[in-house]
C-alpha cells in the first residue's frame, strides 16, 4: 500500500504547502506529476536490482530511499526541492510494489498465488480511501510537515521489520536461472495481453476518478459530498475481489475472467449511454454503474496479474516491474486524456471509459494467442483474388 499512501496522504495539505512556500497551486500540483513519473520509471529499476542484489537488499534500499526523501519533504523550504524529493520518494516506494508480487509468484504455485493475490489486492484499495482522511487529521493537528514525518516513521518501522524478520539471502541470483530482458518479456503475448487488460481497466478507473470531483461540482455538490462519493466504489472494489475468489474456486479463473470482462464491457457501454447519449441526467446513474464496474475491476486485477507473472516465474521481479510500469503508464495516459476535456464533465468520463474498454478487448484477444507470429497470421490485407476463389468454392 506504500505507494498509494504516499500518493494520497498529502492531498489535503495542498493549500497549506502553497501558503508556506509562497508558490502557485499549479506548482504544488506538479508534485503529484513528479511522483507519478517516479512511480512509473521506478518500476523498471527494481527488476535488475533484485537480480543483482536480491529481494531483501533491494527492498531495504528502496525503503531507505523512501524514508530519506520523506524527511527531505518535511524540511523542504522551496518547491523545487519539494518536487525533486517527491520524485525520489516515488522511486523508493516502487521497491515494495514490485517485490511483493515477485515473492508471491516465487513462493506459491499458480493456484495458491491466485488466492494470495485475491486476498491482498482488494485490501490495497483501502489505502486511497483512508490516506486522505489520515492526512487531513495530521494536517489539522500538527501541520503539513508532520504528514511526511509520519511517512518517514512508517518507512523506518518497515526497514526494522525487514531486517529483523526477513532472512538474509545466501545469493542474489541462482546461476542456473536464465536472465531475460524487457523486450523478451514483451514478446510473450499472453503476458502482454493480461497486462493490457490490467492497465486498461485501471485507465477506466482513473478516467472516472480524475473528473468525478469536477462533475460533482458542476452538479452543485460540496466538498463533503465529493469525499463521501468515493466510498461506494471502494467498497464494491473490495467486495468484487473477494467475490471473484469464490467464483474462481467454483468455475475456474478463465471462466470467471470472461464473466467479469463481459459485465465490465456492459458497464462501459451503459456509462457511454448515460453520459454521451443521454446528457443532462443526474449523477446517480453514473455513480451506480461505475460502482458495478469497480467491482468487476476488483475481481479482474488478481486474475490478470497472476496470469501475467506466471509466464515468468524465474524472473518475477522484472516481469512485475514491467507490468506495473505499463499499468501506470496506461492509467496516467487515460487520466491526462480526460483532463484535457475537463470542462465536458461526464461526457469526457464516458469517452475515456469507452476507449479503455476497447483496449481491454484487445488485451483479451491478445492473451489467447501463443505468439506474435500467430497474431500476424490473423492480420492480412483484403485480397480480391482470394475472396473470389473463396466465393467460387462456396
Amino acid at each position: 500500500m506504500l505507494g498509494f499512501i504516499a500518493t494520497d496522504m498529502y492531498l489535503p495539505a495542498f493549500k497549506a504547502i502553497e501558503d508556506t512556500m509562497a508558490t502557485s497551486p499549479s506548482q504544488v500540483a506538479m508534485s503529484l506529476t513528479f511522483f507519478l513519473a517516479g512511480l512509473a520509471l521506478g518500476q523498471l529499476l527494481y527488476g535488475p536490482l533484485v537480480e543483482r542484489f536480491g529481494k531483501r537488499n533491494s527492498l531495504i534500499f528502496g525503503l531507505v530511499l523512501f524514508a530519506a526523501a520523506s524527511f527531505s519533504l518535511a524540511v523542504s523550504d522551496s518547491i523545487l526541492v519539494f518536487n525533486i524529493s517527491r520524485f525520489m520518494q516515488a522511486l523508493g516506494a516502487c521497491s515494495a510494489g514490485v517485490i511483493w508480487q515477485a515473492i508471491v509468484i516465487e513462493k506459491y504455485d499458480a493456484a495458491k498465488a491466485q488466492g494470495v493475490f485475491s486476498n491482498i489486492m482488494p485490501l490495497v484499495a483501502l489505502s486511497p480511501a483512508l490516506a486522505p482522511i489520515l492526512g487531513a487529521f495530521i494536517l489539522q493537528s500538527l501541520g503539513w510537515q508532520s504528514i511526511f514525518i509520519t511517512l518517514t516513521g512508517m518507512a523506518a518501522v518497515m526497514i526494522l521489520l525487514t531486517v529483523w524478520f526477513v532472512p538474509a539471502e545466501t545469493k542474489a541470483i541462482s546461476h542456473d536461472k536464465k536472465e531475460i530482458n524487457y523486450l523478451s518479456i514483451l514478446k510473450n503475448t499472453k503476458y502482454l495481453g493480461n497486462v493490457v487488460i490490467f492497465g486498461a481497466c485501471s485507465g477506466a478507473f482513473f478516467s472516472y476518478l480524475t473528473l468525478w470531483p469536477v462533475v460533482m461540482e458542476q452538479h452543485g455538490f460540496d466538498a463533503t459530498a465529493i469525499g463521501l462519493s468515493f466510498i461506494p466504489q471502494t467498497i464494491t472494489f473490495i467486495l468484487g475481489g473477494y467475490a471473484s475468489k469464490t467464483l474462481i474456486r467454483k468455475i475456474g479463473s478463465e471462466k470467471t475472467l470472461k464473466i467479469l470482462l463481459s459485465v465490465f464491457g456492459t458497464c462501459a457501454m451503459s456509462i457511454a449511454v448515460v453520459t454521451i447519449l443521454l446528457q443532462g441526467l443526474s449523477i446517480y446513474p453514473l455513480l451506480a454503474i461505475f460502482s458495478v464496474l469497480a467491482a468487476c475491476s476488483g475481481g479482474i486485477y488478481p486474475i490478470v496479474v497472476n496470469g501475467a507473472l506466471q509466464e515468468f516465474p524465474d524472473n518475477a521481479a522484472k516481469a512485475a516491474g514491467l507490468q506495473n510500469f505499463l499499468q501506470i503508464s496506461l492509467s496516467f495516459g487515460a487520466s491526462s486524456l480526460v483532463a484535457m476535456w475537463a470542462t465536458s464533465g461526464e461526457v469526457a468520463i464516458g469517452w475515456g471509459i469507452l476507449i479503455c474498454s476497447f483496449i481491454v478487448f484487445i488485451g483479451f484477444k491478445l492473451r489467447n494467442y501463443k505468439s506474435w507470429n500467430e497474431v500476424s497470421e490473423e492480420i492480412v490485407m483484403p485480397d480480391p483474388a482470394r475472396i473470389a476463389i473463396n466465393q467460387d468454392e462456396k
